[in-house]
């Protein structure tokens, strides 16, 4: 099934604008984000076709099937939440049995972790992108080469120094395991190519180092250490790089370079808000997303502030939200079979 299609067949039970607008935080360059809810043909709910979210590609439109959204809103889900928060004016569409879907029976004391545990994820994002922008990597990806170092005395000197030392090529090198000495090898050379060792490598493309047939009565040229879990983490560091920059959004990594503060920040605004929510709702026992201080969150969207301010700013909340929560009427977690109830009414009138 498709958008489309739920369109077609006026399967929507609930369409709404979502993101920056609802919040109040939509600038000149911000998207328009629908979100929703839809129920799935009879035929097709009691069959083998279930289908709990429709999408477009980007996400910036996206549906969930009534039994999905009632599951999630049991699990005090941020977006779920916000969703049925939506105010008046951003509200497309809502069918009479989603009167029925009461954020008050569903706000409890999961919150704290759900919005709040939100927010840290964002900050970890926000110190994440810090490190990409203060610590690019080069284009050119290391090989082990670059991670294997020659035992000499009490210290050691790297790989590639020692082969230009002594005027050898990698390719002249066999490696030979060293029982209990992990990534620990003995070096043999061989400067006439006579001996056919596989080189330290087999080529430039290799994750491993390569091991040869040494024959009986040749000795070592030097011991050497290959630090195999720094190379690890490397090529993970490497993939994670060079992903981002081809899916990054150029616009926001644009304006977090402006800015020189050298985080995420729009993240960052979306951790205060979360965290902001996340204590309304525990001391009010409710949830408006329309935000009070639109131009404080838009001052940290624009890099406005330092990282440790924000950082500073978002441990204080933190601190708020569990003194809150020791004296909160709110309920521990939402009642499952009163939702369950709920989901089997809506369902009933909806195919009968």
């Amino acid at each position: 099934m498709t958008i489309q299609d739920l369109k077609d067949n006026n399967l929507i039970l609930f369409e709404a604008i979502a993101g920056s607008k609802s919040f109040g935080l939509e600038t000149p360059e911000s998207d328009t984000d629908i979100k929703g809810v839809f129920y799935m043909p009879k035929a097709l709910f009691y069959g083998m076709e279930y289908i709990p979210q429709i999408s477009n590609e980007t996400n910036d439109v996206a549906y969930y099937e009534i039994g999905r959204y009632i599951e999630l809103l049991t699990k005090n889900n941020p977006n779920i939440l916000e969703l049925l928060a939506s105010p008046a004016d951003c509200i497309l569409y809502k069918h009479p049995v989603m009167e029925r879907v009461l954020i008050s029976d569903f706000l409890s004391k999961l919150c704290k972790d759900t919005f709040a545990g939100y927010a840290a994820t964002q900050i970890k994002k926000a110190r994440g992108l810090k490190k990409k922008i203060v610590n690019p990597l080069p284009k050119e990806r290391k090989s082990p080469l670059d991670f294997c170092y020659i035992l000499k005395g009490y210290n050691t000197i790297t790989l590639k120094k020692w082969l230009a030392e002594n005027n050898l090529a990698q390719e002249n090198c066999g490696l030979v395991n060293i029982p209990h000495s992990k990534d620990v090898y003995a070096l043999f050379t061989d400067n006439n190519g006579s001996l056919c060792y596989k080189g330290i490598i087999k080529s430039e493309d290799s994750n491993e180092v390569s091991l040869s047939s040494v024959p009986n009565g040749e000795t070592e040229s030097a011991y050497m250490y290959f630090n195999k879990d720094g190379y690890s983490n490397y090529c993970k560091e490497y993939r994670e790089y060079w992903d981002w920059v081809e899916k990054r959004n150029n616009n926001r990594y644009n304006t977090n370079m402006e800015h020189g503060k050298q985080y995420d920040s729009k993240n960052m605004m979306h951790t205060v808000r979360l965290l902001q929510s996340a204590l309304q709702i525990l001391s009010e026992g409710s949830l408006n997303i329309r935000v009070s201080n639109r131009n404080e969150l838009l001052a940290i969207k624009a890099g406005q502030l330092q990282y440790d301010e924000l950082l500073e700013r978002a441990e204080k909340l933190l601190e708020t939200i569990e003194q809150v929560t020791k004296t909160t009427k709110l309920q521990e977690k939402p009642d499952v079979k009163h939702a369950e109830k709920l989901l089997v009414e809506i369902r009933m009138e909806l195919y009968t």
